[in-house]
C-alpha cells in the first residue's frame, strides 16, 4: 500500500476538513483499490446516491479523482469517482485538449463510509483500464454553506488545475494481481 497526503489548494481553503489522503491499495483479483481518507468530515457535503452510471460533471460537488500520464508524452487518462456512485473518464491528448471518452469495463465500485468526523471513500478500478505512469491523486471537497477546496500531490498555478503536470507527481508501477 502507498498512501499520500493531499495538500489543499491555498486560494480554496476547506473550513473544516483537516486533512485528505490518498492510498493505492493492493490489487485484488485484477482490481486496483484506492483509497481516500477525509478527516475533519462532520461537514462534508455528500451527494445523493444516484446508481453505478457514467455522468459529466462529478467535480462540481465532492468526488475523487486519479489522474495517470504515460512516460514519454503529454497525453493522460482522469478518471472520476462520486460518492453519489457515479463515474467518469476521460482520455486527453494534451493538457485540457483533445478528451474522449475512456472505455472502463466493467464499470469502477465506489464505496463511501462516513462515521463522527471521519469519511472513506474506495474505489475498486478494473487494472486492464488503467495505464502505468506519473499519478495525480486528487479530490473536490464540498463542505456546509458550500465552500469547497481542492486538494491534491501538489499543486502548479494559482488556481487550482489537476489538469497541471505539477499535480501528477506519484508514479503508478505494474501492480502484482493476486
Amino acid at each position: 500500500m502507498q498512501t499520500w497526503e493531499l495538500v489543499p489548494h491555498p486560494a480554496m481553503p476547506a473550513a473544516g476538513v483537516s486533512g485528505v489522503s490518498a492510498s493505492v491499495l493492493a490489487p485484488v483479483d485484477r482490481w486496483l483499490r484506492l483509497r481516500w481518507r477525509v478527516e475533519g468530515a462532520a461537514g462534508l457535503v455528500v451527494p445523493p446516491f444516484a446508481g453505478q452510471v457514467r455522468a459529466d460533471g462529478l467535480w462540481r460537488t465532492t468526488c475523487f479523482e486519479l489522474f495517470v500520464q504515460p512516460a514519454g508524452g503529454t497525453a493522460y487518462a482522469e478518471f472520476n469517482f462520486s460518492p453519489s456512485d457515479q463515474w467518469a473518464a476521460y482520455d486527453f491528448t494534451d493538457r485540457r485538449t483533445g478528451m474522449a471518452e475512456r472505455p472502463v469495463t466493467p464499470q469502477p465500485v465506489c464505496t463511501m463510509r462516513r462515521g463522527g468526523n471521519l469519511a472513506i471513500f474506495d474505489v475498486a478500478l478494473p487494472l486492464a483500464t488503467v495505464p502505468l505512469g506519473s499519478v495525480g491523486l486528487t479530490a473536490v471537497i464540498e463542505e456546509a454553506g458550500g465552500v469547497k477546496s481542492y486538494w491534491a500531490l501538489a499543486h502548479g498555478g494559482t488556481a487550482p488545475d489537476f489538469h497541471d503536470p505539477a499535480c501528477f507527481t506519484a508514479s503508478l508501477a505494474a501492480p502484482q494481481a493476486t
